[in-house]
Order: C-alpha cells, then structure tokens, then sequence
C-alpha cells in the first residue's frame, strides 16, 4: 500500500508570517508555522513533518509537491553536498541547512519517492495542503488561533533535543527539532546517558498519546513558539 500525501508552505511576504501544511484525507493533515519564514521552510517543514509523523507505518510513501526546490534539494542535491560537507558547487553554506539534515535522517529506512505537482492548478491535495498552510500564516498574521490539524493517529510521541529551530531569511542555526515516533514507546520520560556531562546536548524522550500531543501542538501554535519552546518554558 502506498500512502500519498501533498505537502505544501506559505509565507506572507516571504519572508513573513508562514504556514507548513501536509495533507492526505480530511482526517489526517497536518500544519503548523512560525511568526517569520520563508516560503521554502515552510515547504521543508511540510515534508519534514511528514515523514515523522508516518515513521510508524511500514508502507511506502508518495509526496506531491509543487516545489522544485525541494524535490531537487532531497533527491538530487542532498548527496553532494554532503560530501563537500554542506557546501554548494560554489563554496557557500547551503541554505535551510537544519531542516536538510533533518530531513536527510528522517528518509534512512524509509521507502518513498516525489512527484511534482503544478501549484494552483486545481489538484484536489495540493489545493488542501496549501490552503491549510495559508491559513496557519494568515493565523499568525492576525495573531488567532493556527488550525493545526488532528495529525496522523498513532504518531504520538515527541522527541526534545537541545537546541531548537527559530526560522529565519538567514541560514538557520543547527535545528533538533521536535520529531514524531511511534507511540507505546516504553520509556514515559528518558534521559540519555550522556545527561551528567552539562558540555553536551541533552535529548529528553516523552511518549504522548495522539490527543495529548494534539493538545500541546496547538498551546505551543497559540503562543507562536515551536512544541519544544513551550516544554523549555516549563523549566
């Protein structure tokens, strides 16, 4: 069985108030955004979140998108630049470098492929993720609530890292980002083994049911913060 899915962003000035949004049926989308992007983060973080939010199914995966950019940047670019260690042909840092990353481990392991689509051309999911994440960065320009969609059930945990991704024009600082696992992970809140040494970077594992993760994707959509900016104000 393949699981095809449209994902798609949007920024409002670009760079602006932005939305992500990924789509498959009216019961499993998903969006979000941030207060600034740009419109080819937002594109990113529709396929990044995409496949965290499918890691738990062992099916393989179609992605409609309408970006070159991003298709090109995943199944053609990313190999070199990563052995000229992130550079471009030219020398120079490759732009949106967190979400690339990220990107590039959440592909190991997973059977999937890419499909351009045209873009305002009438095609009934790329029509749906794109007016969902219009309306998260309309959300943010009004300052209302972001719809950020019910997800995909059973993609209920989250992972926390130590260092977060703040969206920018410029290249990004190094992003771990919250990412989606399988949930019934048997830890309920784990700390790596690493966690005495106060030199490294900290990952902090808390399994969530579909609605509890639901629940604290939208506070942190409400306060215009990532899902790990909401738990780091906890501390």
């Amino acid at each position: 069985m393949t699981i095809t899915a449209a994902a798609d962003g949007s920024a409002l000035g670009n760079p602006g108030p932005a939305g992500w949004a990924w789509y498959v049926d009216d019961s499993r989308w998903a969006a979000g955004g941030w207060k600034h992007a740009t419109n080819n983060q937002g594109e990113l973080m529709a396929v990044l979140d995409l496949f965290r939010s499918t890691a738990h199914l062992d099916e393989d995966l179609l992605v409609l998108c309408d970006s070159q950019y991003v298709i090109n940047s995943v199944t053609k670019w990313m190999p070199g630049w990563k052995k000229k260690g992130w550079r471009k042909g030219d020398g120079k840092p490759v732009l949106n470098l967190d979400l690339l990353k990220e990107i590039d481990a959440a592909l190991i392991g997973r059977r999937y492929r890419f499909e351009w689509v045209k873009g305002h051309a009438n095609h009934p999911l790329n029509e749906a993720a794109d007016a969902r994440a219009r309306a998260v960065a309309e959300a943010f320009r009004r300052g209302s609530v972001v719809p950020s969609g019910p997800g995909w059930a059973g993609a209920g945990g989250v992972v926390v890292t130590g260092t977060g991704f703040k969206p920018r024009s410029a290249p990004l600082a190094p992003l771990n980002a919250p990412t989606s696992t399988p949930a019934g992970h048997p830890e309920l809140f784990a700390l790596d083994d690493e966690s005495h040494d106060d030199a490294r970077t900290h990952a902090v594992l808390l399994s969530l049911d579909s609605e509890e993760f639901t629940r604290l994707t939208r506070r942190a959509n409400d306060r215009g913060v990532t899902v790990e900016q909401l738990l780091r104000d906890l501390i």
